[in-house]
């Protein structure tokens, strides 16, 4: 078997968005000396964590010698978190890196436009790649950088719940150190743009913490600050749905190109109230970095307390917007068809748990 056909099988068994199934589903390997002497210590930890017993690697690099050093099986074990975390990393990295370039910029005449080093739509070209090459580099272990995103799956596409807070705190964690280096790149550019060690948030003219977390406008109330999070994030997973849903049309392989055009649509439509957060990993990870980095405690008082809405809305948003595809659009078997049949045919899906019930018995 080929490098290439083995890759195949374990991406396969990482499918963006339907998640791995647990333990013995999965193809059983090959035997090989290095495997067999490594794979049943290395089984029971992935299992204890949540994890697919079998890590999605390929096959012969299981045979080589590094995969017995303790870094290798190390990172056997923590295949999927450690590519949740880099993931989450790079989206950040050019999320937050773009807007730092466009803030820190604005009005250099020595721009090539002599009117800074970039635009509002520049945020969402760095917003929109970040996601689309996060989840290339994530894409064994699913792909998903965003809590929300991961819960809904765990809700409506069997997605082990296990999996559910290690996934969490990696993401989480990726967010964290991709703010930590934006800041680190660009510390000289702040203390330029706002004077020598003076750190901001919004509503300060000279204000930055907005490079890494999110602030709404002032006007807005906090019941339209929560919804324009709900919103944008009950679209952003539909359309996830959607280009998963191969019984549709389906995104395939250009499922990564697929999110890079919604989350530059997002932005483009929903950006301007409150910033388009729509994950508790992109907004919370670089707004605790800030608190740590000297910004003070209004990135958590500012604008009426708002940094619980981007933290809160997201999940809530996600999973309405799941619910709404797979009641209206998705034919396969969901949690959300059963709910909505136990309301319009209450008598019929009573029968059906008892058929279950007598099954069973």
């Amino acid at each position: 078997m080929s490098s290439s056909s083995h890759r195949s099988s374990a991406l396969q068994q990482a499918d963006w968005l339907t998640g791995p199934e647990e333990g013995g589903n999965a193809e059983p390997r090959k035997s090989g000396s290095i495997a067999e002497e490594i794979m049943p210590q290395i089984k029971p930890v992935r299992s204890t964590l949540g994890l697919n017993p079998n890590p999605p690697v390929d096959e012969q690099h299981l045979e080589q010698e590094q995969a017995k050093l303790r870094w290798g099986r190390i990172r056997i074990i923590l295949r999927e978190p450690f590519a949740e975390f880099w993931g989450t990393f790079i989206l950040v990295l050019f999320g937050c890196g773009s807007i730092a370039q466009v803030l820190l910029s604005a009005g250099l005449t020595n721009a090539p436009g002599r009117n800074g080093f970039g635009e509002y739509q520049s945020i969402n070209w760095g917003w929109a790649i970040g996601l689309m090459l996060g989840v290339y580099v994530a894409g064994d272990s699913g792909g998903y950088l965003n809590p929300a995103v991961t819960l809904t799956n765990c809700l409506f596409r069997k997605l082990p719940w296990k999996r559910f807070p290690i996934y969490f705190l990696a993401q989480f964690l990726g967010g964290f150190i991709g703010a930590g280096v934006v800041y680190a790149n660009y510390v000289a550019a702040i203390d330029n743009f706002e004077g020598h060690g003076v750190r901001t948030v919004p509503p300060s003219s000279t204000a930055t913490a907005g490079i890494f977390a999110t602030y709404p406008q002032g006007f807005l109330p906090t019941g339209s600050m929560f919804v324009s999070e709900f919103i944008g994030s009950a679209v952003l997973m539909f359309v996830i749905f959607a280009l998963k849903d191969e019984s549709n049309i389906g995104a395939g392989k250009l499922f990564p190109l697929g999110l890079f055009f919604l989350l530059f649509g997002l932005g483009a439509a929903f950006g301007y109230e409150t910033g388009y957060a729509l994950n508790f990993a992109r907004d919370f990870g670089p707004r605790l970095m800030t608190y740590a980095l000297g910004y003070g405690p209004e990135v958590w008082s500012s604008n009426r307390y708002y940094f619980w809405i981007p933290m809160v809305a997201p999940f809530p948003g996600c999973i309405f917007g799941g619910f709404l595809y797979d009641i209206f659009i998705y034919t396969g078997e969901s949690p959300a068809t059963t709910f909505v049949t136990t309301f319009i045919e209450p008598n019929r899906a009573l029968g059906k748990s008892r058929d279950s019930s007598g099954d069973q018995a």
